[in-house]
């Protein structure tokens, strides 16, 4: 069990969910912490991951560590998305075991479950059907590690435990319009609309897919719960149970933002998966919801958007 005097290392802390995790362990007075930047650590060299884990020894580990991105990144890079974090979670999850560290919690994502998923998405609903074809290469990669933790499970009783997080949001989300998911992408969209005359915003599909959103300090607050009970199972959704079509969601963040302009649906573009809302009911037997309502979750985001928002645009440029 987790005590202020453990040693946490956090794989991928400079990442929205490994930030947040981060921010939520030092609230709570955690200081034992360990993690390093992509610089002193490829988490893709398993040579190397193994050396740090030798060195240090953690006592928990927490796997945020990931590449990620929206329908265009995983489209125009596929091959990355599957390889790299294959490599990634391979080395940590097997170096999490060789050094027989106390606890693991692997960090996924909704997009594992099949593409035509009975709503709203089980566990149990893991392999029963083809994937989203625009994303399958990163679901893929996310299946295996979970196979992984469950595999260990089964066979080493290890504490080890994944979670699920549907779409998530927050401070430290991808903003780069290249590469981002829906929600950052759309607020990035109205603001500099908004900032150019009100102009059009263009936007894909047809806005009726329906997608849950979940704060990132949510998702924080998950993997702490998780860190301080004993989990029955391997694999647990972490979601807020809610969903919203994606018209719906222009809308609220074009309210947030103040753009009053026009929104412009490119209809030739893919829309996605048709619905993607988590059954949560299994993180709430066990004793875990969400605190952060979404358009107070926006509005926050948005807030930390302007305050970053030179960051941003020099990291846009460096890319």
């Amino acid at each position: 069990m987790i005590t202020k005097d453990s040693k946490i290392y956090i794989a991928g802390h400079r990442g929205m969910v490994g930030s947040a995790v981060k921010r939520k362990l030092k609230n709570e007075g955690y200081e034992n912490l360990v993690y390093r930047t992509s610089s002193d650590l490829d988490l893709r060299n398993q040579q190397a991951v193994q050396g740090f884990f030798d060195q240090e020894k953690p006592d928990i580990v927490i796997d945020a560590a990931a590449r990620v991105g929206g329908i265009m990144a995983n489209k125009e890079y596929p091959w990355q998305f599957l390889y790299e974090n294959l490599e990634i979670q391979n080395n940590i999850i097997s170096s999490t075991h060789e050094q027989e560290v106390d606890k693991l919690i692997f960090l996924g994502s909704s997009c594992i479950y099949p593409k035509h998923a009975e709503q709203p998405m089980s566990e149990d609903s893991l392999l029963t059907g083809s994937l989203e074809p625009t994303n399958q290469w990163y679901a893929i990669a996310k299946i295996a590690g979970v196979k992984m933790v469950d595999a260990l499970r089964r066979q080493y009783d290890h504490d080890y435990v994944s979670l699920m997080p549907t779409n998530l949001y927050g401070p430290n989300d991808n903003f780069d319009l290249e590469t981002s998911h829906v929600l950052p992408a759309m607020i990035r969209k109205f603001h500099e609309a908004k900032e150019n005359g009100h102009a059009p915003v263009p936007l894909w599909g047809t806005g009726s897919p329906r997608r849950e959103f979940l704060h990132v300090n949510d998702v924080a607050d998950a993997v702490f719960f998780t860190l301080n009970n004993e989990m029955e199972y391997d694999l647990y959704n972490v979601g807020t149970g809610k969903d919203i079509s994606i018209k719906g969601l222009a809308l609220l963040v074009q309210e947030i933002v103040g753009h009053e302009g026009d929104i412009n649906w490119d209809t030739s573009k893919p829309d996605g998966t048709p619905r993607k809302l988590m059954d949560v009911s299994r993180m709430t037997e066990a004793g875990w919801t969400y605190n952060i309502e979404m358009e107070d979750g926006i509005r926050a985001t948005y807030e930390w958007f302007l305050e970053n928002l030179d960051e941003i645009k020099e990291v846009d440029i460096e890319s």
